[in-house]
């Protein structure tokens, strides 16, 4: 496929119009800028963004900053799309949704996710949409990566391990430097292209009965943490040491699909808050006692969780029902 050309760094900023118009403007921005997709935020009074992009040689470099918003793409929008890409993406500055592929991952500051063009998807920014947006040439992807359809949509932890390194790099990706490159395209593209296969880890398939012994354990780590959500304090060695496996065995478990033993956690208890909230059976009990029935004893600690999964404080998504 043919790489898009860029002159220098191009930009698109909501600040161009006025407020009753940015929304609209913004749309038509990410999809000339991307692709076609459609776009709604909650704080449309003070809707405000901006896109800049530059080409590093085959790969698009595009910086996102501005107001939190939910973006989804369409089965319409992909059979009309005349050019497709793989994206890959990462926030620093706060948590976000994205899913696609029958993946639903919930990142964390410096995750990464890659995502297919050629397929729907939705990304919901609760806060800020700051983020880093690599477009990556189909062919160049499947290149570096045994089948990556395996591989889309799932959280890639940035803080750990070869994401850890990828995370590190990719955020060095910037507009600017692919306009006043320190190195060579090639080798800068070469680099992000082995950290994004290591990133993956191994793509050694596993045997039918290592699939099912991990499909086993992996199920049974789920099904304690939705037994003992409740516990104040419930740490991964509690739990693998009443699965006795190894906290080791525990984790790595997880990371292979994708998740995180306090993702998994948090989840769970803030689905249990969120019936909670919504439900008026549940009004007797304080917003204090919800949370500690949720294993969240600390109310700050709870409020933090709500303002991060629910978007709100418990008592305003109460309120809002």
């Amino acid at each position: 496929m043919t790489a898009r050309t860029t002159a220098g760094i191009e930009t698109w900023s909501t600040g161009q119009v006025e407020p009753s118009r940015r929304l609209d403007y913004w749309i038509g921005a990410v999809c000339e800028c991307f692709l076609e997709m459609d776009i709604t935020t909650p704080v449309r009074p003070g809707f405000d963004c901006s896109i800049e992009r530059g080409q590093l040689d085959t790969i698009g470099i595009n910086r996102v900053q501005g107001t939190g918003q939910h973006v989804y793409r369409r089965k319409a929008s992909v059979e009309r799309s005349k050019t497709n890409y793989y994206y890959l993406l990462c926030k620093t500055d706060n948590d976000w949704m994205a899913t696609q592929n029958g993946h639903s991952a919930r990142l964390q500051p410096f995750d990464l996710v890659l995502l297919d063009s050629r397929r729907c998807y939705d990304f919901n920014f609760p806060v800020t949409a700051n983020t880093l947006s690599l477009e990556l040439p189909i062919s160049w992807v499947e290149s570096w990566i045994i089948n990556p359809e395996r591989r889309i949509g799932q959280r890639i932890d940035g803080r750990a391990g070869w994401g850890a390194a990828l995370s590190a790099f990719a955020c060095q990706l910037t507009p600017e430097l692919a306009v006043n490159r320190p190195l060579p395209a090639k080798l800068l593209i070469d680099q992000l292209g082995a950290l994004l296969a290591l990133g993956y880890g191994s793509e050694i398939p596993a045997s039918a009965s290592e699939q099912r012994d991990a499909a086993k354990l992996l199920d049974q780590i789920s099904g304690a943490i939705r037994l003992r959500y409740a516990e104040p304090g419930l740490t991964a060695v509690a739990v693998a040491e009443q699965l006795r496996v190894s906290e080791r065995t525990l984790h790595r478990c997880l990371n292979n699909a994708g998740l995180t033993f306090s993702g998994l956690l948090n989840d769970c208890r803030m689905a249990v808050a969120r019936r909670m909230l919504s439900e008026p059976r549940f009004d007797c009990i304080s917003v204090g006692g919800i949370g500690l029935r949720v294993g969240l004893s600390d109310p700050s600690h709870f409020i933090r969780q709500c303002r991060r999964y629910l978007g709100m404080t418990p008592a305003a998504f109460r309120r809002q029902r």
